[in-house]
């Protein structure tokens, strides 16, 4: 009997030891965190630094640190900042400034916090063939391609690519249709997928330079013929949703996860991303 009850107690220490280890995951360093009161937090970004593998990277050391669940969706600019006007994100991280604004003017952000960026470039086929390499802007590219017809993958996703890539249109005095245009291809699809359809079709596409780096060893037809200038700079920023706005978000959470990725160690990692595997780094801290 003495033996039973021996037994029956080392093993309630033993499962007690394991409850307390859920609660308290270790960090990196290897203290451990008290789970936050409220511990999902849903984070609408862009598929840029999710096909960039980026947040894969931040995502496990944010949680290990804080003890929060990071619950990210991934979308176009457009569809990440509805789910912020729909209360089904607590923060945003997105890269369309004017949109950005918008959604704070219009009292469902609180404040808009840029803290890193990379720039956008065009690639295409290796052989060029509407003779963009050498173009003055990013307008005067597209328009030798309009004019050559040569293929184009267009997000058509409102995505922040995609409002830029409609910028560079306007600039250069264009407004190509898909359903007249036969070499425009509005796919309504992510970074990820473009790059994949203007590999394999011989197209061009107006892409941020992290994803396609992030992609070049499958991208095997395409290059970068226009590269990063001034008027290409893509900048990203955070933004916690309002909760006067929607009942029910994780604003210390939201607040949370802002300190933590603009704090100096997580600017490190960002800017270091990308180095050791592809030769550069995929994006900039501000």
């Amino acid at each position: 009997m003495k033996k039973l009850l021996c037994v029956g107690l080392s093993l309630l220490l033993v499962l007690s030891l394991f409850a307390g280890c859920e609660q308290k995951p270790e960090t990196p360093t290897g203290t451990t965190v008290n789970k936050p009161a409220n511990p999902v937090l849903r984070c609408s970004t862009t598929t840029s630094v999710n096909d960039s593998k980026l947040m894969a990277m931040l995502e496990p050391l944010f949680e290990a640190e804080t003890g929060y669940d990071l619950q990210i969706t991934s979308n176009g600019t457009g569809a990440a900042i509805k789910l912020g006007e729909t209360g089904d994100a607590d923060v945003i991280l997105v890269h369309a400034k004017a949109s950005e604004e918008e959604f704070i003017a219009n009292g469902f952000g609180i404040k808009r916090i840029p803290f890193m960026f990379n720039f956008f470039v065009i690639v295409g086929p290796k052989d060029d063939p509407a003779g963009v390499k050498g173009s003055a802007s990013a307008a005067d590219a597209l328009k030798k391609i309009s004019e050559k017809g040569s293929k184009l993958v267009s997000r058509g996703d409102d995505s922040g690519t995609h409002k830029k890539e409609l910028a560079l249109w306007k600039a250069a005095g264009i407004e190509p249709k898909a359903e007249t245009d036969k070499w425009y291809i509005s796919a309504g699809k992510g970074m990820g997928d473009c790059l994949n359809m203007a590999n394999e079709s011989g197209a061009y596409v107006l892409t941020d330079k992290g994803t396609y780096l992030s992609m070049k060893a499958n991208l095997e037809n395409l290059e970068i013929v226009l590269n990063e200038s001034d008027d290409m700079k893509n900048t990203y920023s955070l933004i916690a949703c309002n909760p006067e706005k929607n009942a029910g978000l994780n604003t210390e959470g939201a607040n949370a996860f802002i300190e933590w990725m603009t704090k100096k160690e997580t600017l490190d990692k960002i800017a270091e991303f990308g180095i050791s595997q592809y030769g550069e780094a995929l994006f900039f801290v501000e």
